[in-house]
């Protein structure tokens, strides 16, 4: 079955942005010249996603002006002469379907899928964090779907990092006989909440890009707590896996996985996307040691 639809999850406070994020949501902050939701919402319509369904716990009018069509602004640069930037800002507009709701129900990652539940049907579809951005040649979605096509399961994006960092992530338990999380894609047990190093099953993060089946809302709507009274999706994907679903990780290739969840880290990802593009890369050389 083809994958058409996709969830993103744009409903965190934002608490290590404020004073910012009092007035916007953080999916919305900058990264060069596009908010950090651009980019996944680009990598989703690269992999042929096409109804897109933005899951936010505040006012999305701000996500949903940026992606809506604005007369007001598309006359101006039609009169100003300025061809460019009305063909991109008509292209953002019709990206793709967009479909906006509020998050309803226990705080965590597992909320936003369960909210689209209806939108999404009985069908797979990608889910992805609203604050994880992947650097790749390629979509990382699209990498990921056509992993799907050749050995339909679940799928958990992931990436290598150093040892000393495992306790920051949760990370991936590749199965036994999976080349033991060596290759682009294996099967795995689960993923194991921050564990200290000498406790990691790996060194595979889990990051924030997943294809997910029908079958986890009805798992999902049973609200299962976890850790802090939080809805987990992990913790579905595990009781499906229990269940005798396969799950599968997929490693993103020819790109790096950037969280903007935090400051340092937000920054860290907008030097990288700087320094991608051609018509910047020299002239940051002396800002950028």
């Amino acid at each position: 079955m083809r994958i058409t639809k996709g969830i993103i999850a744009a409903a965190g406070k934002g608490t290590r942005f404020l004073p910012v994020t009092r007035a916007i949501p953080k999916e919305m902050l900058p990264v060069v010249d596009k908010p950090i939701i651009q980019y996944i919402v680009e990598e989703f319509v690269s992999a042929g996603i096409k109804d897109i369904v933005i899951v936010t716990s505040s006012d999305y009018s701000v996500i949903e002006n940026h992606f809506g069509h604005n007369t007001e602004l598309e006359d101006h640069l039609r009169k100003s002469g300025k061809k460019q930037a009305l063909q991109e800002m008509r292209r953002i507009a019709d990206m793709a379907n967009f479909i906006y709701i509020r998050q309803r129900g226990p705080y965590g990652n597992g909320t936003p899928c369960l909210n689209a539940a209806k939108i999404i049907g009985p069908e797979p579809f990608v889910y992805a964090f609203g604050d994880d951005l992947a650097l790749s040649r390629s979509s990382f979605t699209k990498q990921m779907i056509e992993a799907y096509k050749k050995n339909p399961g679940i799928y958990l994006g992931a990436q290598d990092v150093q040892k000393d960092q495992v306790h920051k992530y949760g990370i991936i338990s590749p199965k036994k006989g999976s080349k033991g999380g060596k290759g682009s894609t294996g099967e795995i047990k689960g993923v194991v909440e921050k564990p200290e190093a000498k406790n990691a099953p790996s060194n595979l993060a889990n990051i924030g890009r997943f294809i997910l089946p029908p079958e986890i809302f009805p798992v999902l709507a049973k609200k299962r707590l976890g850790k802090g009274g939080e809805l987990w999706l992990i913790d579905a994907i595990h009781r499906l896996i229990n269940t005798g679903k396969k799950a599968y990780y997929k490693r993103i290739e020819r790109g790096r996985w950037y969280t903007t969840g935090d400051p340092i880290s937000y920054l860290e990802a907008v030097r990288a996307f700087a320094q991608a593009r051609p018509e910047f890369k020299n002239k940051l050389k002396h800002i950028f040691k």
